[in-house]
């Protein structure tokens, strides 16, 4: 077994030869490498440009964050359809109106989109997530999104995450 993980040598190995060949028989794998090969196929080796939708408490957070800058991912638009926020400054950028989304996005080069927004406001943004052709949407709004085929969707539910999270407490609970 590995260290913390619980995963063994063997299992590496064929997990990595999912990929392709890796490493050499009977002397391993290069670290420097395998790094470069691993930020590849995870799509870490380049830089990936966000557009944040929704100015409220959670994009806020997210924005202040400064961890998406050092691991490749540039926010370069920030979006909200209330009025009192847009035309704020946030990080260095202005909030747009979301009726902007488009023209921006594609101006922008905007890849992958974070919504922070309210569930009713989903339907709306999304038409225009659509229209411009996003590939990939990071979820914090708790529904699930209808997208067109060819777009990745990650959601963010922080309930279920507390769920899990207190299920595993309860298990060592149980253990002790």
């Amino acid at each position: 077994m590995s260290g913390r993980s619980a995963t063994t040598a063997a299992q590496v190995r064929k997990d990595l030869s999912l990929f392709g060949s890796f490493g050499k028989r009977g002397l391993g794998y290069g670290v420097a490498e395998l790094a470069v090969r691993l930020k590849k196929i995870l799509g870490l080796d380049r830089r990936w440009r966000v557009a944040l939708v929704g100015a409220g408490r959670i994009g806020s957070a997210l924005v202040e964050y400064g961890g998406f800058g050092e691991r490749g991912y540039d926010v370069v638009a920030i979006f909200d359809s209330d009025a009192s926020k847009v035309g704020g400054a946030w990080g260095g950028l202005r909030v747009r109106d979301i009726s902007e989304f488009e023209a921006v996005a594609d101006e922008e080069s905007v890849e992958i989109v974070i919504l922070a927004i309210p569930v009713e406001a989903v339907p709306s943004v999304m038409e225009h997530v659509k229209k411009a052709g996003v590939r990939g949407i990071l979820n914090f709004a708790p529904t699930k999104l209808k997208v067109p085929s060819g777009v990745a969707v990650k959601d963010v539910n922080m309930v279920m995450e507390l769920e899990a999270l207190s299920f595993a407490l309860s298990q060592e609970d149980e253990e002790e």
